[in-house]
């Protein structure tokens, strides 16, 4: 057996000066990664608003609408663990270089489909690129950034995240309004552009010369027992809970993701290591992390709905009353209120008051009916809640990951959240369909009600490790 303290390599240069103050461009370079981060987000909400279109003129039904959200989604979940423990072992720079360039080119292929079926492919493929991007632009803030102000800069990426969501349907409703709908695609191309050039001339290397190797058959797992399991999901209305359909796909599921679980445990270098769980801080953060995302990406696909069929907007309209949710996350987290309210409540009671005003605001829009009033209300206290609750959520699985792991941990991070998300609109899709009114209200519930079952287990679990610390 080799020595481990013997590498046959040179070892790779930091990822940044030694120095407390973390690397000197680090803002810069923050606006970077966040403008590499923006082109992904942009992506899953403009696709929200074009639903009407899509329906219409490429005569999609509505498991097709879920499969092409849910296609990026479940490619990117099954391989953002591989892409974080890549970027960490071959270098974060290269892999957003190379996520961009993947992204941009899926994107070229979308904006030119003329079918479902076509949409559905390019779609799953600009999940590879998204996950190079989703890992690495987590990992380099954490590798540029002191301590100290960690939790500032994830508040900052997580507000870009908000801002994505908000600017998707706006810039999805301008584009319908003047343009077909594939330009909704061909307008990530100008900013992957800006951004692949950004990157290369600002963005340091970084990487762990001894990183693991990538968990190829792993990634398959995770991927086929994801798509299985919202495969069943999503086919239950349509084909009966108990049809054979639905049965052989929630079979399939199980069976692979117990296989993926087994693997894990056995392969030498896995894309999830089980000892990170020993962390109570990282296990109570992940806890509550897939019910906060499940409840919250499937209720704001149903906003969307919402603002359109119930309410009666139009694209462009209800791309800018969606606004208030991402202006109020932008001003809380780069003012940095949202990071001294943090710092001085603590990270248990910050993620269990985030995720209470996020529910709060859910339930106020499905209790909105006609008006729109309480719906901004919703988006307001959502808004709220996710400036506070979600940037102390992810700093607490960072946090508890190895800084030179910090591929896998933004890796799990984005996981946990690609997966809710995907796994939230494929079920609250399902809660609604049995009714338009009563069903969007019904599946705003759901969600609520998971968003806040997800924010009081996570910090309860965060105070519990806090106390045993």
């Amino acid at each position: 057996m080799s020595s481990p303290t013997t590498p046959q390599t040179p070892p790779a240069p930091p990822a940044a000066p030694a120095t407390p103050q973390g690397h000197p461009q680090r803002w810069v370079i923050l606006a970077v990664i966040c403008l590499a981060q923006l082109t992904v987000l942009l992506d899953n909400t403009v696709l929200n608003v074009a639903i009407p279109t899509l329906t219409r003129e490429l005569h999609a039904r509505t498991s097709d609408i879920q499969w092409m959200i849910n296609a990026y989604s479940l490619v990117q979940s099954g391989l953002l663990l591989t892409a974080g423990s890549a970027a960490d072992r071959y270098g974060r720079k290269k892999m957003l270089v190379a996520g961009l360039a993947l992204f941009g080119l899926g994107s070229l292929v979308a904006g030119l489909a003329d079918s479902t079926g076509q949409l559905i492919a390019a779609r799953a493929g600009m999940g590879v690129g998204g996950a190079l991007l989703m890992t690495t632009t987590l990992a380099v803030v954490m590798q540029i950034f002191s301590p100290a102000e960690q939790p500032r800069a994830i508040g900052v990426w997580a507000a870009v995240n908000s801002l994505g969501f908000a600017t998707g349907p706006l810039i999805g409703g301008f584009v319908l309004d003047h343009f077909w709908w594939g330009a909704i695609f061909l307008i990530n191309l100008p900013v992957a552009a800006l951004g692949l050039a950004a990157v290369v001339t600002l963005v340091p290397e970084s990487k762990n010369p001894r990183g693991d190797r990538p968990d190829l058959p792993g990634a398959l797992l995770s991927t086929v027992g994801m798509a299985a399991l919202v495969l069943a999901v999503i086919s239950g209305p349509g084909h009966g809970w108990t049809s054979m359909r639905v049965l052989a796909s929630a079979g399939v599921a199980a069976v692979v993701l117990a296989a993926f679980a087994l693997w894990e445990s056995r392969v030498p270098y896995p894309m999830l290591d089980v000892h990170f769980f020993r962390d109570r801080r990282f296990t109570g953060a992940v806890s509550g992390a897939v019910l906060i995302a499940f409840g919250m990406g499937g209720a704001l696909f149903l906003l969307t709905q919402h603002l359109q069929f119930v309410l009666g907007y139009g694209p462009l309209e209800a791309g800018l009353r969606t606004a208030p949710l991402a202006l109020t996350v932008v001003a809380l987290n780069f003012s940095g209120l949202s990071a001294k309210w943090s710092a001085r409540l603590g990270t248990p009671v910050s993620i269990a008051l985030g995720m209470v005003l996020m529910s709060g605001g859910l339930v106020s829009i499905a209790l909105a009916g006609h008006g729109y009033g309480a719906t901004l209300l919703g988006l307001v206290l959502i808004g709220a809640g996710a400036a506070v609750g979600s940037p102390a959520m992810a700093h607490a699985i960072m946090s508890a990951i190895p800084r030179e792991k910090a591929g896998v941990g933004a890796g799990i991070n984005g996981t946990l959240a690609e997966f809710g998300n995907g796994l939230g609109v494929a079920v609250l899709g399902a809660v609604a369909s049995g009714g338009l009114a009563a069903g969007l209200q019904r599946g705003q519930f759901v969600g609520a009600a998971a968003v806040l079952c997800g924010g009081v287990l996570a910090g309860a679990l965060l105070r519990r490790a806090a106390k045993g610390a």
